[in-house]
């Protein structure tokens, strides 16, 4: 049995997937990780948050090798109304039960659903079979909200974001140990592989803290794309122990299909290692590369100014614009952003990077990316850009297609979207509809305006 637990950032910079844009998982003809545990017996659902798209049904969890789900098809979902949207006007109830919307939940707070959810599938399931059971819980995505008793351990943190933010992870560490105790209780503990994650590093805006790593959420440093993690197992030989070894979330697919009996090579054109022996027995990861980020580019040479980043053993090179570079202290202080964000600038000055284009570093020497080497060491650089070069040669194009016109159309005319292909749900009552005849969805408008503003933070405008 295996049992993985992905827990959301504290703001995600992508933009919510609708009806409109055709946004799903790449390479459909490719296996997803359910879909193969699938035929190797495994009964497979997912609770919690999606968010890789929808916009035809043959996207949707049920049909990716998911056999039951419930949960947010989107990002950003309110913990409470389950409301979402992507812009004025366009903003629906995202909570489903399979290929279903899941009606007559409003006002319990997800966390704790997605929970109760998981609960009940253990304790359902039939333990005959094998079981993998993904919990992707919204927390701690914002918006920033927790039911209040959470928030009282904390009511001595001054800043307020910072204080919703500890309340939030409190509801996650329930979570985690109401998991564990429902497989215990139902027999299956033993022969049980729990595995913690998250999809990339904290935004300081929003109460997070990358402290002391360089960077934030959206960015090429390590504070935004270490993410913090640990595996629990009875399985495990060598326990209680932190592996600085490398992994990545692409090694999770061969590892999991590895554990389960199956055969990783049967997947064409992985990029993932089975990485258990060193989580298991603390043998060196057979991976030593990580490539971080590419924007591929038709040229045969790697333009420094396009950004990219990659990790080969110690060395990590970064080109372009990594993002936003300050290592920013946890705010604890109920001031402006600014004062605190730039507060270690005000104290201890560095070098401008403002116009370079390239960056080395020796990660397991100076993991918190202080000190540039590139100058001292041009052979490194060259090597890593020719690794840049390799990749580059084997990407596959970047696909954008276009919005689908009928989504506008279909809005116009129902106010919802009621197309077969599309599966987010509106309620058209009257009030809504009085609402929106005057002009007025203060949501829609305010999400929107927080989203607008994370994608300007996110290009390093401000």
């Amino acid at each position: 049995m295996t049992v993985s637990l992905q827990v959301s950032d504290p703001q995600r910079s992508a933009a919510l997937h609708h009806p409109a844009a055709a946004a799903q998982l790449p390479a459909p003809h490719l296996d997803t990780l359910p879909q193969r545990l699938q035929g190797l017996g495994y009964s497979t659902h997912l609770v919690g948050k999606w968010h890789l798209g929808f916009y035809r049904k043959s996207c949707l969890p049920t049909r990716k090798g998911f056999d039951s789900f419930f949960g947010s098809l989107t990002g950003s979902v309110d913990y409470y109304s389950y409301g979402s949207c992507d812009g004025p006007g366009v903003c629906g109830y995202d909570l489903h039960g399979n290929d279903s919307v899941a009606w007559g939940h409003e006002g319990r707070y997800s966390t704790a659903l997605f929970t109760q959810k998981a609960r009940h599938v253990l304790q359902t399931h039939d333990p005959r079979r094998p079981l993998f059971l993904l919990l992707s819980l919204q927390a701690v995505h914002t918006p920033l909200l927790s039911p209040r008793s959470y928030l009282l351990p904390y009511r001595g943190v001054s800043s307020v974001e910072r204080r919703k933010f500890l309340a939030m992870v409190s509801t996650v560490d329930e979570a985690v140990k109401n998991v564990t105790y429902a497989l215990r209780r139902h027999g299956f503990y033993k022969n049980s592989v729990l595995i913690y994650s998250t999809d990339n590093g904290a935004q300081p805006f929003t109460g997070g803290s990358n402290w002391p790593l360089r960077g934030r959420k959206g960015t090429y440093w390590e504070g935004g794309i270490r993410g913090v993690g640990f595996v629990h197992s009875p399985l495990i030989k060598r326990r209680r122990r932190v592996s600085t070894d490398l992994l990545h979330i692409t090694d999770w697919f061969p590892t999991l299909v590895g554990l389960a009996g199956g055969d990783p090579h049967q997947s064409a054109g992985l990029d993932g290692f089975d990485v258990w022996p060193t989580i298991s027995e603390g043998k060196p990861s057979p991976r030593t590369e990580i490539l971080h980020n590419i924007d591929p580019l038709p040229s045969a040479l790697w333009d420094t100014s396009v950004q990219a980043a990659i990790r080969v053993g110690d060395w990590k090179l970064l080109t372009g614009d990594p993002g936003h570079g300050d290592w920013v202290p946890p705010q604890v202080v109920p001031s402006l952003p600014g004062r605190w964000w730039n507060l270690e600038r005000s104290f201890f000055p560095h070098k401008s990077s403002a116009h370079r284009s390239v960056w080395l570093f020796n990660i397991s020497a100076d993991p918190f990316e202080r000190r540039d080497l590139s100058d001292h060491r041009p052979e490194v650089v060259q090597e890593l850009l020719w690794r840049l070069v390799h990749h580059n040669r084997t990407a596959v194009p970047v696909l954008y297609p276009p919005d689908d016109p009928r989504w506008a159309q279909t809005r116009q005319h129902t106010k919802g979207c009621d197309r077969d292909d599309a599966v987010i749900q509106h309620r058209s009552d009257k009030k809504k509809k009085e609402k929106r005849k005057k002009g007025k969805c203060h949501l829609c408008k305010l999400q929107a305006f927080f989203h607008k503003l994370n994608s300007r933070m996110m290009e390093n405008k401000i």
